[in-house]
């Protein structure tokens, strides 16, 4: 017997186990969701919609339950209230959208032609989601799944381990059919053995470039659907017009919130020379006035790293960095809650380059680079200098310029004044070894969903 156990940050100690499943009990599940697709299809698609929405309202009802988990299995501070904002925010929105989205493309209805494409649900959905977003990562997905007329079979990520658990029961009490979204605790190999074994018709994945890889060769010939959401260093452009207050507000934010956890948070920062010093200055005043603590003191906004592998990882990079000649500004003294281990103080480094692994490869913590730029040649050469791109966010006060450098730009998302958001009402998506596919918007609908055509000849006489 395999056991599956959450270790919380708040103390290293299992907050949670749960047994993995046996390949065999795991396909029987699958079979079960497969069985009741085609019935859940045939659902009116507002009677879906409508079902999707009471599973968010009823998941909405257990956020004192919801809210303290979350600290305890990832080290959120309770006091930014888990993920709703996000969550609802992302339901509402595809619920708005979806009879326009998936109506079908009439092209010719005459008295003797009817021509037409229609959207067709793939069939049976997993979704594979990962810890630091645990909720608003997996509605992506899950929602538009099952408005689409899929059923959908999540696997969360062992460090949120139940969230998934927590999603069904919500969905299930509030009349969504049992085998129409399941739950599976499932170890890697198990996974990897159902993917290969064409179970899935779609499946969507988000979490490391390695991840993907794997997920990839695991479904190569099954020709099942892929959307992958990976890695990220986003970076951020500040340009001589900026309004500097906002931008360093926002860019340390987007930097450091949910302790730098975030696949479009802000990992480097470019700054025209002639607002460098200011902006510097201003950024380390702003992430010093972090309050590190445990999760579950209403006071702490800066909790624990999600695991103390993470934060080793991050207290590596910016070791290598100083190494090579880069410079740590926030003070030590302010944090002496940082262990060693999980609880991570935040930290901004300068005097650093495209040498440094700290500004070319993900280090997913609250910590940032801050560089020197003199024109926007500059600025696009290092933002592209990347394996990655997911979002890009650039402050001007001129959107011309935004857009005209936003094309140059190897990434998913452009932002202009803003960073760290996701608009469900745009494509969620990703470019180089980010990923691949997209979610929500009109787009994320129509990834969920296959074309038909239909080419009615009508008889006449």
């Amino acid at each position: 017997m395999t056991m599956i156990q959450c270790i919380s940050p708040i103390d290293g100690s299992v907050y949670a186990e749960r047994e993995a499943m046996s390949l065999e009990a795991a396909k029987d599940a699958v079979q079960r969701a497969r069985k009741a697709q085609k019935a859940w299809a045939r659902r009116p698609l507002e009677e879906r919609v409508q079902l999707v929405l009471k599973g968010v309202a009823r998941l909405n009802e257990m956020s004192d339950e919801v809210v303290p988990e979350l600290a305890h299995m990832m080290g959120r501070p309770v006091r930014y209230g888990g993920e709703y904002k996000g969550f609802n925010e992302r339901s509402n929105y595809v619920a708005s959208i979806a009879a326009d989205a998936l109506a079908p493309l009439v092209i010719e209805d005459s008295a003797t032609f009817e021509r037409r494409i229609e959207r067709e649900p793939h069939g049976v959905v997993l979704v594979i989601a990962p810890w630091n977003y645990p909720y608003m990562t997996a509605i992506n997905t899950v929602a538009p799944a099952l408005m689409a007329g899929n059923t959908v079979v999540i696997k969360h990520a062992t460090q949120t381990l139940l969230v998934g658990e927590r999603m069904v029961r919500a969905f299930v009490e509030a009349g969504v059919p049992e085998d129409v979204f399941i739950n599976l605790f499932l170890d890697h190999a198990t996974t990897t053995a159902l993917i290969a074994t064409g179970s899935f018709n779609f499946i969507n994945f988000t979490g490391s470039v390695e991840g993907g890889r794997s997920i990839e060769r695991a479904a190569a010939g099954t020709f099942a659907g892929l959307g992958l959401e990976l890695g990220g260093k986003d970076p951020g452009y500040v340009m001589e017009d900026a309004d500097l207050d906002a931008a360093v507000d926002t860019l340390m934010d987007g930097a450091t919130y949910n302790s730098g956890q975030c696949c479009c948070g802000i990992e480097r920062i470019y700054v025209h020379e002639s607002l460098y010093d200011a902006f510097v200055e201003k950024s380390v005043a702003w992430v010093s006035n972090y309050k590190l603590g445990n999760p579950l003191d209403p006071e702490t906004t800066l909790g624990p790293m999600a695991h103390r592998r993470f934060a080793a990882h991050v207290r590596e990079q910016i070791a290598a960095a100083v190494a090579k000649g880069a410079k740590a500004l926030v003070d030590p003294k302010l944090f002496p809650q940082d262990d060693g281990h999980a609880y991570l103080m935040p930290q901004i480094l300068v005097n650093v380059d495209h040498s440094m692994s700290f500004m070319k490869d993900e280090t997913f913590g609250p910590a940032v680079g801050i560089m020197k730029v003199k024109n926007d040649a500059e600025a696009i050469e290092l933002m592209n200098d990347s394996p990655y791109g997911l979002t890009a966010s650039l402050w001007t006060q001129d959107p011309a310029r935004a857009a005209h450098i936003g094309r140059e730009i190897e990434t998913g998302t452009v932002f202009m004044n803003r960073a760290d958001y996701l608009d469900p009402a745009l494509c969620w998506t990703g470019c180089k070894e980010t990923g691949r596919g997209g979610s929500l918007s009109v787009i994320g609908f129509q990834n969920l969903t296959r074309p038909k055509s239909y080419h009615l000849k009508k008889v006449t006489k």
